[in-house]
């Protein structure tokens, strides 16, 4: 059954596998990030270096694991850039530290061509991964829930030839009643009541862990990802000094659009998932950040440069962190709950296939033998 074999690959398969992708996607962000923010600083702290150690290790696990379940050669494609890329962030981060270390100014220029990785190669291979692993589970989610109409038309088919064989045999035999047919008719039903049944929970359950997890979780996956670009940009715009107003400011500034407008989506996303009140607290923990943010603007604008980093790295980065810490759990819970209703989808349909099939063996067994009775009568 087509539907039986698409709901186990929702919890198996595309479900972890859009997880995994989700989780490098984001991984990545929060390395480039934490890096910038911890450059600012000046020497790094050892919680920020642990931090983007793990970021990193992070991204390379949930990729290998993403190489291990997808043999897509178009997902092929954004493996290979992230697998070679990813090593080389590491480094020029890597080579920025040693300078930031030594006050050689030259740290910055490392740090700018490693955000340049992250931003034009990095970012958009990860982000491509993750669309097409969320096409596939989105595609399996279609076929898993999509109405069972050749089992009802078969149902209805193998119903009429019960009818039409009970109604044969009444006419040649002159008997109102055959127990085989009889037998087989109610096999038949209860079959036919188990497979409604089944699959109706099975659709409901899988629906719930779309529209209450994997959905809800998207949307947040998105808005955390633009969160950290906008922290990044923020720290970038203080280390490059190239002016209160330069390219990563007004990327803060474009960004700062569109995560308001994706804490709305995710707000109505989220209405009735595990994760809702965090949307919605990740919502106004925003506008906190950005008048935050606007002191750090207005103390750089003004040329008061240390107080502007003091604002960025304790007022800011509190402020941001309260936004990331909202959206961060709101994930956790919606993929909480994706992974729980899809697992309950997916046991719904469990010997279901199986059960169908040793139902047809026993309606044509009582078939047969209602058939034979009949024949016995006249030899």
């Amino acid at each position: 059954m087509r539907w039986t074999s698409a709901a186990n690959p929702i919890v198996a398969s595309t479900g972890p596998l859009t997880y995994d992708a989700q989780q490098v996607y984001r991984s990545l962000s929060d390395a480039d990030a934490t890096e910038a923010n911890a450059y600012l600083t000046g020497i790094a702290p050892t919680a920020a270096i642990t931090g983007i150690y793990h970021d990193i290790s992070r991204a390379e696990t949930s990729l290998m694991a993403v190489r291990a379940g997808d043999a897509d050669p178009l997902v092929r494609t954004d493996l290979a850039t992230l697998s070679t890329g990813i090593p080389a962030y590491t480094d020029l981060t890597g080579e920025a530290d040693a300078a930031n270390r030594e006050h050689d100014p030259v740290g910055a220029a490392w740090l700018g061509e490693a955000s340049n990785l992250m931003r034009v190669t990095l970012l958009p291979a990860a982000g491509d991964l993750y669309q097409k692993e969320n096409a596939r589970l989105n595609a399996d989610y279609a076929q898993a829930t999509g109405l069972p109409y050749l089992a009802a038309v078969t149902a209805v088919l193998v119903a009429f030839a019960a009818f039409w064989g009970q109604r044969w045999l009444t006419r040649r035999m002159k008997r109102v009643f055959n127990l085989g047919q009889v037998a087989a008719s109610l096999i038949l039903l209860l079959s036919l009541a188990w497979l409604l049944t089944g699959f109706t929970s099975a659709r409901s359950e899988l629906l719930a862990a779309r529209d209450q997890g994997s959905g809800p979780a998207q949307a947040l996956a998105q808005a955390e990802v633009t969160a950290l670009r906008m922290h990044s940009d923020e720290s970038l715009t203080l280390i490059n000094r190239d002016g209160a107003l330069d390219t990563t400011e007004k990327d803060f500034r474009n960004s700062e659009k569109t995560l308001s407008a994706e804490l709305v989506t995710a707000q109505q996303a989220g209405r009735g998932s595990p994760g809702a009140a965090q949307a919605a607290a990740a919502a106004r923990a925003a506008q906190a950040w950005y008048l935050a943010h606007a002191s750090v603007y207005d103390a750089n604008d003004s040329g008061d440069y240390l107080t502007s980093v003091g604002l960025a790295i304790n007022n800011s980065t509190e402020a941001f962190g309260k936004v990331d810490t909202a959206l961060t759990a709101g994930l956790s819970a919606d993929q909480a709950a994706f992974a729980r209703q899809a697992g309950k989808g997916d046991n719904a349909f469990g010997g279901l296939a199986a059960g169908m099939g040793i139902a047809s063996l026993l309606m044509a067994a009582a078939c047969a033998v209602g058939i034979n009775r009949r024949i016995a009568e006249y030899r």
